[in-house]
């Protein structure tokens, strides 16, 4: 495999290095933090353990942030309009 030399600011370092696990590449960390090939499928089943009550009051969160966003929206947007 080749490879590439990559020039990091000392902080940017630091920050990866924190990162890297014992025994793990600093290629390897930089893919894993990249990574967005996970499959959906890998989530199926997450919430199956959360009781109802509390995943109605998550419903309940999530519709009343959604409401509250779409309001935020609609208010910056009325002085473009106006």
């Amino acid at each position: 495999m080749s490879v590439k030399t990559v020039t990091l600011a000392e902080d940017a370092y630091s920050a990866l290095a924190a990162q890297k696990g014992q025994g793990e590449s600093f290629s390897e960390v930089v893919r894993r933090l990249t990574g967005t090939h996970r499959s959906l499928m890998e989530f199926a089943g997450a919430w199956k353990d959360v009781p109802e009550v509390r995943m109605k009051i998550y419903r309940a969160w999530l519709k009343a942030s959604d409401r509250a966003s779409k309001q935020k929206l609609l208010d910056m947007a009325r002085p473009v309009r106006e």
